[in-house]
């Protein structure tokens, strides 16, 4: 078994290539193998968001603070509270983040294949996150 205490691993920043606005990325879990998911507590200040992105094996969310907004690529945007769990499929192009005046938090949980959990894509526009 192995136990990692609470703040034993450091925070970082979101990297401005992938994210508009201020973001936390916090490490929860990284699997031992062979198994290859793990999980983060990602915190997104009011206004801050992910830029739109993939996940070849899908993404699990659970919005644990704060409100949010989620949109798949072709659909409405969705608000997103505490204690939902938002399911992305694999390969579906997705954003998340905080809305424009409330900070929101969840975990996010992915699988990596062939050592690659995400695929990054361009921003999303303002057009885009108001809408």
């Amino acid at each position: 078994m192995e136990l990692k205490r609470n703040g034993s691993q450091p925070s970082m920043k979101g990297s401005p290539e992938n994210f508009t606005g201020n973001v936390r990325i916090d490490p929860v879990f990284q699997s031992p193998g062979p198994a290859t998911f793990g999980g983060v507590l990602v915190t997104f200040e009011p206004g801050a968001h992910s830029a739109w992105h993939t996940h070849p094996c899908g993404q699990t969310l659970i919005v644990v603070s704060g409100l949010g907004w989620t949109q798949c690529w072709g659909e409405g945007k969705v608000e997103i509270r505490p204690g939902d769990v938002v399911t992305c499929p694999p390969n579906k192009k997705h954003w998340h983040g905080a809305t424009d005046k409330t900070a929101m938090s969840h975990i996010a949980i992915q699988e990596s294949l062939n050592g690659k959990a995400v695929e990054w894509l361009e921003k999303v526009s303002e057009e885009q996150y108001f809408s």
